[in-house]
């Protein structure tokens, strides 16, 4: 085989694969590791769970995306931000009663992505703050609990002046304390993550039935 013909194969196969699975490369989705265990450990005394699989493209296409864009201040792009990204948000139950969401989601950070999990209670208020991946080597005082605990209590509407472009904030959210000064780039991330991360939790409740607080309990 010439070295000319292998080249040759390799770019043929690369080319297949990239039609072949098209959509499947670029839509990057975030669901907990194990959602029996991290449920139970992330909403104490909850008793069961639902999950809603939930697509932009599916939800409501453009005008939805432009929407979310437009509440974020910011363009979504890159691989974890595709319109046709899953999404899954886990349905809370006690005692076959809903008692609030768990929701997760892939944000551009400096050395990958961050998966910055959400715990929320019906109101949509943050009760707990959870990365469960994160890489490069300020990521264990990002995970810290003690990071974590700023942001208990905080709502959409708290994020609504944090400047995801800037880094500027005004109100409670300029009191989040960041834990590794030199890391300046992976805290404007976090913050970024979690404004959408609000604000895709507050539009997909609204507009899909399945997560409506009127509606029966997940079964599970």
């Amino acid at each position: 085989m010439t070295q000319r013909y292998f080249y040759t194969v390799i770019a043929a196969f690369i080319l297949i694969m990239s039609l072949g699975s098209g959509p499947a490369w670029g839509a990057v989705g975030c669901d907990l590791n194990d959602p029996d265990r991290d449920v139970a450990r992330l909403f104490p005394g909850s008793t069961g769970y639902k999950a809603v699989s939930i697509e932009i493209q599916k939800l409501g296409g453009d005008k939805l995306l432009a929407k979310l864009e437009a509440k974020l201040r910011d363009k979504l792009r890159g691989l974890y931000e595709t319109i046709d990204v899953p999404y899954t948000i886990y349905l809370i139950s006690a005692k076959k009663k809903k008692i609030g969401y768990i929701h997760g989601l892939n944000q551009k950070g400096r050395f990958g992505g961050i998966q910055i999990f959400l715990v929320l209670d019906l109101d949509e208020r943050i009760k707990t703050f959870y990365i469960q991946k994160m890489t490069g080597e300020h990521a264990e005082k990002f995970r810290a609990a003690e990071f974590g605990r700023q942001f208990v209590g905080l709502t959409v509407g708290d994020f609504e002046q944090y400047d995801v472009m800037t880094g500027k904030a005004a109100g409670k959210v300029s009191e989040i304390v960041n834990p590794a000064p030199e890391a300046e780039y992976d805290f404007k991330y976090i913050l970024r993550g979690v404004k959408k991360n609000l604000i895709f939790v507050n539009e997909f409740i609204k507009m899909s039935p399945d997560l409506s607080a009127k509606k029966g309990a997940p079964s599970r």
